[in-house]
């Protein structure tokens, strides 16, 4: 097994002084997909925004370590220059800057250095038709006016240009139709080796169809419930979350 890239030991997270995380232990090696499924409630989404340092989500006890190091006290940015990347469930729109500004803007952030303009756009031309995405939205403003598979799209592109050492997928799959989810799912696929270790949060099954996990964790009332293989996921498509306490369904509505 590859050593971890992510590891956390007895994590707990308040918000406003509310316990959310009550003592989560949950190791992704690198070069693995997990996804992490719950019902709704169950701490996901409190997990990454203390992954990804939001200052509202306190962490009172446990360690984080991230490719060696202790993130608990680092800033957004420092988490992100040592490797880690968030796809968000709700991509703000950023009116006034432009796609291409945006990515070059967090590409010298992130090494430190600035790209020169013939490597970025060489960079971005590839990484473009590697994840199909449409080059006539270079020059719009950040997801204003995109559809929601536009959003999620373009933040694979992100991913694909900034190469983090590893990903957080945060309900990628809410609102994608599934032509939208196929074409996000194979642009992580497409980048999916040992040197990338992906977290996909999800509340459904229907995403792990087409991005298959190494591991799936189940998360409940803030804590890891159960951890499993692949099957896991078919199985709580199957039985939904109501072992755990929760009569919550595992697999999306049709339609």
């Amino acid at each position: 097994m590859a050593d971890p890239i992510l590891q956390i030991t007895g994590l707990e997270v308040s918000v406003d002084d509310t316990p959310i995380l009550k003592g989560v232990d949950l190791t992704v090696p690198q070069g693995e997909v997990h996804a992490l499924m719950g019902p709704n409630g169950s701490g996901k989404s409190t997990l990454v925004n203390a992954l990804a340092g939001h200052p509202r989500y306190e962490i009172t006890a446990g360690s984080v370590i991230f490719d060696g190091q202790d993130i608990v006290e680092m800033e957004a940015d420092e988490r992100a220059r040592l490797g880690m990347f968030l796809a968000m469930q709700y991509p703000v729109e950023v009116p006034g800057v432009s796609v291409m500004n945006f990515l070059r803007t967090s590409i010298n952030a992130i090494r430190g250095e600035d790209i020169s303009p013939r490597d970025f756009i060489k960079l971005f031309d590839a990484k473009s038709e590697l994840l199909g995405f449409d080059r006539s939205f270079a020059d719009r403003y950040l997801n204003q006016g995109f559809s929601g598979g536009e959003k999620k799209r373009h933040e694979i592109l992100q991913m694909a240009m900034i190469e983090p050492k590893f990903a957080v997928l945060d309900e990628t799959d809410s609102g994608l139709d599934v032509d939208a989810l196929k074409v996000v799912s194979q642009g992580v696929n497409t980048m999916r080796g040992p040197g990338l270790g992906v977290l996909i949060i999800t509340h459904y099954t229907r995403i792990l169809s087409y991005i298959k996990p190494d591991v799936v964790h189940v998360m409940f009332e803030g804590r890891i419930a159960r951890t499993g293989g692949p099957e896991l996921a078919d199985y709580l498509e199957e039985h939904g979350y109501v072992e755990f306490g929760a009569a919550e369904e595992a697999a999306a509505p049709a339609g």
